[in-house]
């Protein structure tokens, strides 16, 4: 029988899954974070769903070793999904732009009426923007860390306002300050800002609109991170 031990990004994600939710997993590869939360007594019911037949094969497999029902559909992103089955919705794993493409795909996701629970493995700031500019606005942004990467876990809900991101809040949120990885997060980044900036420097025929707004960029993520102390 499979271990459901959770690494420490699912283990977040799954910390802001309220309790009695009615779960749509997306990507759920082999199952284990609905089952976790199914086992835990988390949950009113879940669903999960992939792409690919065989991690759907392995979760079938563990669903019925640990003794959860983990209804699983074989289906891109929400396609597979109805918007009356679930309250909550986790995506973890995947790529910003993905989540953005999945989302979009599912337009009754803004309604305000789901919970999504995002954990986003690259493109953070893609996302970030189109979340806001589609109105999404979030209630919870948590750090964890694996080994010497951050991983990030954030919960929006639909409904509000469109609004356009600076380049700071794409990247740093503020509400972020509080986290306790928050500094050597943005410390992290502000040092990969600043190796963008020097390869600028170094490169040739760089537009300098780019240029100066990397600068501004890198010169208030060091500001961000200095509020800290």
């Amino acid at each position: 029988m499979e271990s459901m031990i959770l690494t420490p990004r699912l283990a977040l994600a799954a910390e802001l899954v309220p309790q009695g939710a009615r779960l749509a997993d997306i990507g759920t590869d082999h199952g284990k974070l609905p089952i976790w939360l199914l086992l835990s007594g988390r949950l009113h019911t879940a669903v999960g769903s992939d792409i690919r037949p065989g991690p759907l094969a392995h979760a079938e497999r563990n669903a019925h070793e640990h003794g959860v029902t983990l209804p699983l559909r074989l289906a891109p992103g929400l396609s597979g999904i109805a918007p009356d089955e679930c309250d909550t919705i986790t995506i973890a794993g995947m790529g910003g732009e993905t989540i953005a493409d999945i989302l979009s795909n599912a337009p009754w996701t803004q309604l305000g009426t789901h919970l999504l629970i995002l954990q986003p493995m690259t493109m953070l700031p893609v996302l970030r923007q189109w979340l806001a500019a589609h109105g999404f606005r979030t209630e919870t942004e948590r750090l964890c860390q694996e080994g010497k990467k951050f991983y990030l876990v954030l919960s929006v809900r639909g409904g509000g306002p469109a609004r356009t991101l600076s380049p700071l809040e794409a990247l740093a949120p503020a509400g972020l300050r509080s986290d306790p990885l928050a500094a050597a997060y943005f410390h992290a980044l502000l040092q990969r800002e600043q190796a963008v900036l020097r390869g600028m420097y170094a490169g040739a025929n760089v537009a300098p609109e780019r240029l100066s707004a990397q600068e501004a960029l890198t010169a208030a993520l060091q500001i961000r991170l200095e509020e800290l102390k």
